[in-house]
């Protein structure tokens, strides 16, 4: 007796493993998974880009003065007068559109002074939270490299206005197939052809906190 029930324990247990097959064959694994939501993540970065890049280049419409001056805004969400702005202004202007606050983004990362008036309108302080928070791309000459939405910070050494700069890669592209830029080099908001006419320090892509 004792051994029919160990050899019918023995056959259900096998005809479970083979009715669990089918099943297992059909499950995708977790590596699988991953495969397949990265290029749903891409396609959903290249569109946060393109809407970041609109963002900016809507600004052009708008006349703003440039005005470096120190000023007590709110917080958060705070803002100088419409009007007014720098290079850094249009960055932050540009994701607030879409919801996103790097006045308290910044301020939360510890990439600044702590200052909340104006660590999110310095250059240096974007590049510090960017390369932080931010995915760091190659510094390249390729135009290729360069996305819609893309930040790009630079270097100028005979500025007037700053020595720093910041800008967004436009979804507009010059007659030899450079991307234009959105920035505030001190005659307010325009879309050129000056993606490689300085020195670039930073490249990155942000859209938003994960």
């Amino acid at each position: 007796m004792r051994r029919t029930v160990g050899w019918l324990a023995c056959l259900a247990g096998a005809l479970a493993v083979l009715l669990a097959i089918p099943a297992l064959a059909r499950e995708p694994r977790r590596a699988d998974l991953g495969a397949q939501d990265a290029p749903g993540r891409a396609s959903a970065g290249r569109e946060f880009g393109a809407a970041l890049a609109a963002a900016a280049r809507r600004q052009t419409s708008h006349l703003v003065f440039y005005n470096p001056a120190y000023m007590k805004i709110a917080y958060p969400m705070g803002d100088v007068p419409a009007y007014f702005g720098v290079c850094t202004d249009v960055v932050v202007r540009a994701y607030r559109a879409l919801g996103i606050d790097l006045q308290v983004l910044v301020h939360a990362s510890g990439a600044g002074s702590g200052d909340t008036n104006i660590d999110h309108r310095r250059v240096e302080v974007l590049r510090r939270f960017f390369a932080r928070a931010g995915t760091s791309l190659p510094i390249t000459d390729n135009p290729a490299d360069y996305q819609p939405g893309d930040i790009v910070t630079y270097y100028m050494p005979g500025g007037w206005l700053s020595k720093t700069h910041i800008a967004i890669v436009a979804d507009e592209k010059s007659p030899t197939g450079v991307p234009l830029i959105v920035h505030n080099r001190g005659w307010g908001v325009q879309a050129e052809d000056w993606l490689f006419a300085e020195k670039i320090t930073g490249h990155f892509r942000y859209a938003g906190p994960r």
